[in-house]
């Protein structure tokens, strides 16, 4: 590990506070230059200790892709939601499902319930504790709950696999 790295282990993270901190101050007076400064080489310093190791994206390609996908999906899931919300109430048949999880890592599984979360009808509930499980709400419930699952993991949880690779 060179100098440098060890000065500043989340280089990004400080730019980004020292762009905070200027902003909160409204001024790029050289003083506050300074303490932003210190504060950006600072606050990582004493937080890179408590960051949990999590897997790198492996196929950013792919990530493009996911996230066009899930647009795309957001647009479609907010007009079915909003046609079955208009019509009679007797149609929506809320209900939970249990999603069997092949990720591992915290980051990949949190990718897959927030883009579960972001298409409407649908709302991560919980992780199981030994994150072999994802709960999921659904506003309308097919008759199959295996038609929710199979879509999960399909469309999606494969996916957040190939851009992790694991």
């Amino acid at each position: 590990m060179s100098l440098l790295q060890r000065i500043m282990p989340m280089p990004l993270h400080t730019l980004l506070l020292l762009i905070v901190w200027l902003m909160i101050n409204s001024t790029l007076s050289v003083g506050h230059i300074l303490l932003g400064s210190v504060l950006g080489i600072a606050i990582p310093l004493l937080c890179a200790p408590l960051r949990v190791p999590q897997p790198s994206i492996k196929r950013p390609l792919k990530l493009v892709k996911y996230v066009l996908i899930v647009l795309k999906d957001v647009v479609v899931a907010n007009i079915e939601v909003a046609i079955l919300v208009v019509g009679p109430m007797r149609r929506i048949k809320p209900g939970f499902v249990a999603v069997p999880l092949d990720l591992t890592d915290t980051l990949p599984i949190t990718v897959l319930a927030s883009t579960v979360t972001m298409t409407p009808g649908t709302v991560s509930a919980d992780v199981s504790f030994d994150r072999k499980w994802l709960y999921v709400h659904v506003l309308n419930m097919p008759e199959n709950e295996q038609d929710i699952i199979d879509l999960i993991k399909q469309r999606y949880e494969s996916r957040v696999k190939e851009i992790f690779a694991c």
